[in-house]
Protein backbone atom coordinates (compact mmCIF):
# COMPACT_ATOMS: atom_id res chain seq x y z
CA UNK A 1 0.00 0.00 0.00
CA UNK A 2 1.19 3.34 -0.72
CA UNK A 3 0.71 6.37 1.55
CA UNK A 4 0.32 10.00 1.22
CA UNK A 5 3.79 10.88 2.00
CA UNK A 6 5.22 8.99 -0.46
CA UNK A 7 2.79 11.05 -3.26
CA UNK A 8 4.21 14.05 -1.46
CA UNK A 9 7.84 12.71 -2.17
CA UNK A 10 7.31 12.13 -6.18
CA UNK A 11 5.33 14.95 -6.61
CA UNK A 12 8.20 17.46 -4.88
CA UNK A 13 10.36 16.94 -7.62
CA UNK A 14 8.18 17.90 -10.58
CA UNK A 15 9.64 21.67 -11.76
CA UNK A 16 6.94 21.53 -14.79
CA UNK A 17 4.81 19.44 -17.40
CA UNK A 18 8.66 18.19 -18.88
CA UNK A 19 9.02 16.05 -15.46
CA UNK A 20 5.51 13.93 -16.06
CA UNK A 21 7.34 10.66 -17.15
CA UNK A 22 9.21 10.30 -14.29
CA UNK A 23 6.72 11.48 -11.99
CA UNK A 24 4.31 8.15 -13.74
CA UNK A 25 6.93 6.12 -13.29
CA UNK A 26 7.61 7.03 -9.65
CA UNK A 27 4.09 6.58 -8.50
CA UNK A 28 3.85 3.21 -10.46
CA UNK A 29 7.16 2.08 -8.41
CA UNK A 30 5.13 2.66 -5.29
CA UNK A 31 2.12 1.20 -6.50
CA UNK A 32 -0.59 3.39 -7.65
CA UNK A 33 -2.21 2.10 -11.53
CA UNK A 34 -4.09 5.21 -11.96
CA UNK A 35 -5.52 8.20 -10.47
CA UNK A 36 -8.27 10.94 -10.75
CA UNK A 37 -7.58 15.00 -10.41
CA UNK A 38 -10.35 17.06 -10.27
CA UNK A 39 -9.86 20.26 -11.82
CA UNK A 40 -12.45 21.79 -9.66
CA UNK A 41 -10.27 22.15 -6.65
CA UNK A 42 -7.38 19.84 -7.27
CA UNK A 43 -8.38 16.92 -5.49
CA UNK A 44 -6.88 13.33 -6.35
CA UNK A 45 -8.23 10.06 -5.66
CA UNK A 46 -5.33 7.42 -6.09
CA UNK A 47 -5.88 3.64 -6.79
CA UNK A 48 -3.88 0.78 -6.08
CA UNK A 49 -4.03 -2.86 -6.23
CA UNK A 50 -6.78 -5.16 -4.31
CA UNK A 51 -8.95 -1.95 -4.99
CA UNK A 52 -7.04 -0.25 -2.26
CA UNK A 53 -7.92 3.66 -2.70
CA UNK A 54 -6.56 6.80 -1.00
CA UNK A 55 -7.92 10.56 -1.44
CA UNK A 56 -5.97 13.56 -1.26
CA UNK A 57 -6.97 16.45 -0.27
CA UNK A 58 -7.86 19.94 -2.25
CA UNK A 59 -4.43 21.85 -3.71
CA UNK A 60 -6.34 24.78 -4.21
CA UNK A 61 -9.26 27.01 -3.74
CA UNK A 62 -12.18 25.93 -5.97
CA UNK A 63 -12.27 27.18 -9.58
CA UNK A 64 -15.11 27.09 -12.00
CA UNK A 65 -15.39 24.71 -14.58
CA UNK A 66 -16.48 25.70 -17.72
CA UNK A 67 -19.39 24.28 -18.79
CA UNK A 68 -18.45 24.44 -22.43
CA UNK A 69 -15.58 22.24 -23.27
CA UNK A 70 -12.78 22.94 -25.71
CA UNK A 71 -10.41 19.67 -27.08
CA UNK A 72 -8.46 22.15 -28.83
CA UNK A 73 -8.19 24.54 -26.10
CA UNK A 74 -6.81 22.12 -24.27
CA UNK A 75 -4.52 20.46 -26.87
CA UNK A 76 -2.92 24.02 -26.39
CA UNK A 77 -2.70 23.86 -22.74
CA UNK A 78 -1.24 20.22 -22.57
CA UNK A 79 1.58 21.48 -25.73
CA UNK A 80 2.97 24.33 -23.48
CA UNK A 81 2.35 22.46 -20.26
CA UNK A 82 4.41 19.57 -21.95
CA UNK A 83 7.36 21.49 -22.69
CA UNK A 84 7.89 23.33 -19.33
CA UNK A 85 6.05 26.52 -20.13
CA UNK A 86 3.48 26.41 -17.81
CA UNK A 87 3.14 25.30 -14.47
CA UNK A 88 1.01 23.32 -12.16
CA UNK A 89 -1.37 25.91 -11.18
CA UNK A 90 -1.60 27.80 -14.45
CA UNK A 91 -2.09 24.30 -16.26
CA UNK A 92 -4.65 23.95 -14.27
CA UNK A 93 -6.66 26.78 -14.72
CA UNK A 94 -6.32 25.75 -18.63
CA UNK A 95 -7.88 22.99 -18.02
CA UNK A 96 -10.70 24.69 -16.36
CA UNK A 97 -10.82 27.16 -19.29
CA UNK A 98 -11.39 24.13 -21.47
CA UNK A 99 -14.36 22.65 -19.78
CA UNK A 100 -11.90 19.66 -18.03
CA UNK A 101 -13.81 18.39 -14.66
CA UNK A 102 -10.76 16.04 -14.30
CA UNK A 103 -8.57 13.60 -15.89
CA UNK A 104 -7.79 10.18 -15.06
CA UNK A 105 -3.82 9.49 -15.21
CA UNK A 106 -3.66 5.12 -16.13
CA UNK A 107 -0.42 4.26 -15.39
CA UNK A 108 -0.86 0.14 -17.08
CA UNK A 109 -2.22 2.19 -19.78
CA UNK A 110 0.81 4.88 -20.17
CA UNK A 111 -2.29 7.47 -21.21
CA UNK A 112 -3.71 10.48 -19.10
CA UNK A 113 -7.64 11.41 -20.50
CA UNK A 114 -8.98 14.33 -19.78
CA UNK A 115 -12.64 14.33 -18.95
CA UNK A 116 -15.69 17.13 -19.23
CA UNK A 117 -18.62 17.56 -16.72
CA UNK A 118 -20.88 15.21 -18.97
CA UNK A 119 -18.03 12.24 -19.01
CA UNK A 120 -17.10 12.51 -22.37
CA UNK A 121 -13.56 11.83 -23.24
CA UNK A 122 -11.93 15.28 -24.67
CA UNK A 123 -8.47 14.54 -25.12
CA UNK A 124 -6.49 10.64 -24.35
CA UNK A 125 -2.74 11.26 -24.40
CA UNK A 126 0.16 8.81 -24.68
CA UNK A 127 2.36 8.72 -21.56
CA UNK A 128 5.76 9.46 -23.09
CA UNK A 129 8.22 6.42 -22.21
CA UNK A 130 11.59 7.12 -20.08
Amino acid sequence: MFTIEQIHQAFGKVKSGADFPQFVQNLKEIGITHYDNFVSDGRTKYYGINDFTLDGESKYPKMEVNNINSAEKLKHAISIHQQGQTGYPTFCQQASDAGVEKWTTHMIEMTVTYFDKKGNKLVVEPIPQL
